[in-house]
């Protein structure tokens, strides 16, 4: 998404009715590590996409925000009204930022685009550095499973097939410029999951205590009202 002219040749090729914008880098804790590449592809790719739909006429774009913008805050659930002006990691703030970016091409080329929060996917296919699948790999290979801080950090955990029937509705409706909670609507502990999946798996999970990570945040939640409406 970075390569422009290749986007320009992708365009030209075929007319688009629509984009889903699911490309980026991902992950809060590698973005500690490389905050300029994360800057690079995630905002300057999303402008660059974004430019090229503008000049070939496509009207309308699901792009893939992020739960991470909300920042560290203590209650919920996240609503789509809260203040997103402080990120705890480059990852939140590139999304942040490409969610405006996303505003002004709808203010300046009439795009209509849906900014999809989504909050802690989950499911088959799983990226494999995120905690389910590698808990559960690391389980039932009778490996230690790395647990940050205490085990009480609270996560939306939600379910890939809800976010991708979230996605088509949200290229089914042309809402203008909407931003929305793709979630569950419902919060789980750290140490309830390892509970669940040890249940599951019927296998004890071997524990690894770590200090708490910069840039994780300690609850996510989202409120789904609007999503629903």
């Amino acid at each position: 998404i970075r390569d422009t002219p290749a986007l320009e040749r992708l365009f030209a090729d075929a007319r688009f009715d629509a984009i889903v914008h699911l490309a980026a880098l991902a992950g809060v804790r590698p973005s500690l590590e490389r905050p300029a590449a994360y800057a690079d592809v995630n905002v300057h790719g999303t402008a660059s996409l974004l430019e090229v739909a503008a000049r070939h006429g496509c009207p309308r774009v699901v792009f893939a925000s992020s739960s991470s913008v909300y920042g560290e805050r203590g209650e919920g659930p996240f609503r789509e009204t809260d203040p997103v002006d402080r990120p705890i990691s480059p990852y939140a703030a590139t999304k942040r930022a490409g969610e405006l970016v996303a505003h002004s091409f709808h203010h300046a080329h009439g795009i209509s685009i849906l900014c999809a929060r989504i909050f802690t996917a989950y499911g088959p296919r799983q990226r494999p550095d995120l905690a389910i699948r590698k808990f559960a790999e690391r389980i039932c290979e009778g490996r230690e499973i790395p647990v940050f801080g205490d085990g009480s950090s609270l996560r939306d955990y939600t379910y890939v097939d809800d976010l991708v029937e979230g996605l088509v509705r949200g290229l089914d409706r042309d809402l203008g410029f909407a931003t929305l909670n793709f979630a569950s609507g419902r919060e789980v502990s750290l140490g309830r999951m390892i509970e669940t999946l040890e249940s599951a798996l019927g296998i004890a999970a071997r524990i690894d205590r770590q200090p708490a990570q910069i840039g994780d945040v300690p609850r996510t939640w989202g409120d789904i009202s609007a999503a629903r409406e």
